[in-house]
């Protein structure tokens, strides 16, 4: 898993304290600390000692040329390796960001409503939130789906309720993304089937499913199987992909979820890349050459609150992306060197003191996933603390976006911070911290056996302490926490989830086992197991005939954790 250092650039790491200010400049400096900085100080000291981003990076008071910069001659440039500055020359200059906001809710039928009108308004793509029962490989009417079907996201639990859910949605011509990993082979099944019944083949379709099974388990916990199984899993879904859906990404490798559950940015961007850097290799052990899948490999990012860190951690990520991909991969294709990336604003922001505040938090958030280059882009509504979004909430959110785009002036310039040597001496570092947990990870054995042992789950809860512990202190001060507090009821508009949509959903899967054939339904079941336990064996087909035999969901969920087992986290302390 190891990434190698980049051959055939500047070096890459410029930590504090490292290279001296050049000549004049070096003089000019000392005279303006004697002359001007330290009578300044004694009169009007700092608000505090030390400043640091939220990773913990030491902020210093000035950032000037040093014999670390780079010379003019060496500029990189947008659309050139290693893509610091953008993958596209001429980024939103060409065309903006897509704008696709995350909406499921209750039934099919309600979500689909929801995706009407904000295609309406003016979406260019769709994102798919799936409920907890979901996904987590759990139909409807199961007792454990109880109280949480529809709560949110949107249930789907056949592939009756596929199309139900797409219903009216031009399929060759909307782009969709699914949030959905553990259980994705089946719910991306059910959505080319869904295309399949209105005509669309495969090929014309274009979207991504998460698929990342990695960070359920570093992250997230919506995990089915073991690690090894479900990583094949994954594999052969990029491997369908690769041979029939030209335009679909198999893969979102995602660093939002780790950054939700509490990671800095620099673990965010180390853990989501070592991640990505695992699918790869298990594609390559499948036989896939690596510039047949790479160029659809993409990724989905946190933005969060620190604005210069947040820009930095997305140029780095696509600098390390483009050396590990050609130097050690060897990829060969440009595209492959590409790392496109999606971009959702931090949820685990969002207060649910002072609500209103996070259409500002949101803002800021988004304006640095555009300066830092995002593909497209999700803005939190500003009742995210307190419940799913009405639709009043998701316009704004929406409209956060557009008036980005349309009026601030932000998509004239490419990487308009790019120069700066605060930023250039940032992206530096937040590389450098990187690589550091590359190695690190590699001393383990790997990404999967530092799951195991649990590695990821540590660094996240301790970095998750300590983000706590400067709030309690008022260290780091959260407006409408603990600072600018108001005593006051919030008072926002609800959207209330009924139990309603379980009862519905589990009428109509009581009337699905009824009408299907027994026989089809067990026999293709069975097939199912037999293909998955066979290692080398690609189980999409079998997936799709299970699907075409009215299996459920859970149905095949359970088939597959009969050959493969479940799964039990170690406990963390």
């Amino acid at each position: 898993m190891a990434a190698t250092q980049p051959a055939d650039r500047r070096p890459s790491v410029s930590p504090p304290g490292n290279g001296r200010p050049r000549g004049a400049l070096a003089e000019a400096e000392t005279r303006w600390t004697e002359e001007t900085l330290r009578p300044f100080l004694s009169k009007n000291p700092e608000r505090r000692e030390k400043f640091e981003t939220l990773s913990g990076i030491p902020v210093e008071r000035l950032y000037l040329p040093t014999d670390k910069t780079p010379d003019p001659s060496r500029i990189e440039y947008p659309g050139t390796y290693p893509y610091t500055r953008g993958v596209h020359p001429t980024m939103y200059r060409g065309r903006v960001w897509s704008m696709r906001m995350f909406s499921g809710f209750g039934t099919p039928e309600s979500t689909n409503r929801r995706f009407h009108y904000l295609l309406a308004h003016g979406e260019s793509g769709l994102s798919i939130a799936f409920d907890d029962p979901t996904l987590y490989g759990i139909d409807a009417d199961d007792p454990e789906a109880l109280g949480e079907v529809g709560k949110c996201g949107v249930n789907v639990s056949s592939l009756d309720d596929m199309q139900r859910l797409l219903r009216g949605i031009p399929l060759d011509k909307v782009t969709t993304s699914m949030t959905i990993n553990g259980p994705a082979n089946i719910l991306w099944g059910m959505y080319l089937l869904a295309a399949e019944a209105t005509g669309v083949p495969p090929a014309a379709l274009g979207g991504t499913t998460q698929n990342d099974i990695l960070k359920e388990y570093i992250a997230q916990k919506e995990f089915l199987y073991p690690p090894t199984p479900a990583l094949r899993l994954v594999t052969d879904t990029i491997e369908y992909a690769t041979q029939y859906l030209p335009k679909w990404n198999p893969i979102s490798i995602s660093g939002y979820h780790i950054r939700e559950a509490g990671s800095t940015a620099v673990q965010e961007l180390a853990f989501t890349l070592a991640d990505g850097m695992c699918y790869v290799e298990a594609a390559q052990r499948r036989g896939i050459p690596v510039d047949e899948f790479a160029p659809r490999l993409s990724f989905f990012f946190n933005s969060h609150n620190d604005f210069f860190e947040e820009i930095a951690k997305f140029r780095a990520a696509r600098r390390i992306w483009a050396d590990v991909m050609r130097n050690r991969f060897g990829a060969k294709n440009e595209r492959s060197l590409w790392l496109r990336f999606h971009t959702q604003t931090a949820g685990c922001s969002c207060t649910a003191q002072q609500p209103e505040l996070n259409v500002v938090r949101t803002a800021v958030q988004a304006l640095a996933a555009v300066m830092g280059g995002t593909q497209s882009l999700h803005t939190n509504s500003y009742d995210e603390a307190l419940q799913l979004p009405t639709e009043d909430a998701a316009r704004i959110a929406l409209r956060t976006q557009q008036i980005l785009a349309e009026e601030s002036g932000v998509a004239e310039a490419i990487d308009p911070f790019g120069g700066s040597y605060f930023m250039e001496w940032l992206t530096d570092r937040v590389e450098e911290e990187a690589r550091r947990y590359f190695d690190r990870i590699d001393e383990i054995g790997g990404v999967i056996p530092a799951i195991e042992r649990g590695f990821f789950q540590r660094e996240i809860q301790e970095a998750s302490f300590r983000y706590q512990r400067r709030i309690d202190s008022g260290d780091l001060r959260i407006v409408g926490v603990n600072a600018y507090t108001l005593d006051e009821p919030v008072e926002v508009p609800r959207l209330r989830i009924s139990e309603q949509a379980r009862v519905a959903q589990s009428k109509r899967l009581r009337q699905l086992r009824t009408r299907r054939s027994t026989a089809k339904h067990e026999a293709a079941l069975d097939a199912l197991r037999r293909v998955a336990e066979k290692p080398d064996a690609n189980t999409m087909p079998a997936v799709l005939d299970a699907l075409r035999a009215r299996a459920t969901l859970g149905e095949i969920v359970h088939a597959f954790q009969d050959v493969f087992g479940s799964y039990r986290e170690r406990s963390m302390f």
